[in-house]
């Protein structure tokens, strides 16, 4: 993923260190999932069929700092559900911050004008809005006016001063001249970056809009072709990956993910079990199975919180990959 020079200095050190310690296996960032509680329903989502159960509990402010310190990555995604609706989200970021974690607030915009009288822009804090169209397309998975409400939030978030940028899934049914013109939509609220994942079908939530392999190498040969026009945060490397032109294994324990019921193994997207620490999660989960994907509910799986770690840690092998990620990180 593009990152600032300010991130690109702390992942970079970050690795080093890693490498010094010759440690194997070590995260790159930390998906905090502050709470399950959401004021959407989105056609797609597998969380709300997930943690049913424990909807409405909350990770304390204590208990995501304890998480940050058991998992010092330099990156931290505060997620959900959407955390805005945690009474305390402002201390868990501030709190983040003063520990210099760049911070990736993930949200569907809904609360984030008012939000943002209780942030400061920080050159930590970074905003990740989640908009999958324009808005007959948004309003058709999210709800109706949420595109408008979303994307107002962004304008608001702009002109206040902080760093925004967006998250589009790319479903089925997702043509490619929406795509272009949601882009360049984007582009002119003057979002720094977007991020865009396939849509994958977690194993709570089987559902025909979701992409096989097959169309997920179909329709990013496109995404791929407008990268260098638009401000997409993937890397090149694995937008290559997501068009078949790369193979790459995946890294399940690049993005680990922490919530109310423990450390969730094997990782963001699939569920097995959940473990009390970092360390216990780390140490006695079948890393290899789900690296060389052998579990059946990896199949479709392309997603960048598994494969993007892969090529920050793997990038460096080749002399043509290495010019084109400095290319695309400077340009």
């Amino acid at each position: 993923m593009r990152v600032s020079l300010a991130l690109s200095f702390s992942l970079t050190k970050y690795l080093i260190k890693n490498r010094l310690l010759f440690k194997k296996r070590f995260p790159l960032v930390l998906m905090l999932e502050v709470t399950h509680l959401c004021n959407l329903a989105c056609e797609g989502c597998g969380r709300i069929l997930e943690y049913h159960d424990t909807m409405r509990e909350m990770l304390s402010v204590g208990e995501c700092m304890q998480a940050i310190h058991e998992c010092p990555t330099p990156v931290v995604t505060i997620t959900g559900g959407e955390p805005l609706m945690h009474p305390e989200i402002d201390k868990i970021i501030s709190g983040v911050i003063k520990e210099k974690r760049h911070v990736y607030l993930c949200t569907n915009g809904i609360l984030l004008v008012d939000t943002l009288k209780k942030l400061k822009p920080d050159k930590y804090l970074n905003i990740n809005v989640h908009i999958d169209g324009l808005a007959e397309t948004h309003d058709k998975i999210a709800g109706k006016g949420i595109f408008d409400r979303a994307t107002n939030a962004i304008r608001e978030a702009k002109k206040a001063g902080f760093k925004v940028c967006t998250n589009t899934t790319i479903f089925k049914n997702t043509s490619e001249k929406e795509i272009m013109e949601l882009f360049s939509f984007l582009q002119g609220l003057g979002v720094d970056g977007m991020l865009v994942s396939p849509g994958y079908g977690f194993e709570h939530n089987e559902n025909e809009i979701f992409l096989c392999q097959k169309e997920i190498e179909e329709r990013f040969g496109f995404i791929y072709g407008i990268s260098k026009k638009y401000k997409i945060l993937n890397s090149p490397l694995y937008l290559k990956f997501l068009k078949g032109e790369r193979t790459l294994k995946c890294t399940p324990w690049g993005n680990p993910t922490r919530n109310y019921s423990g450390w969730k193994s094997p990782c963001y997207l699939i569920t097995n079990t959940h473990y009390k620490t970092f360390d216990e999660y780390m140490k006695q989960t079948d890393w290899e199975k789900y690296q060389e994907g052998r579990d059946p509910r990896c199949e479709n799986c392309m997603m960048h919180c598994g494969f993007e770690p892969t090529v920050v840690l793997e990038g460096g092998k080749r002399l043509s990959d290495i010019y084109e990620m400095a290319k695309w990180g400077l340009s």
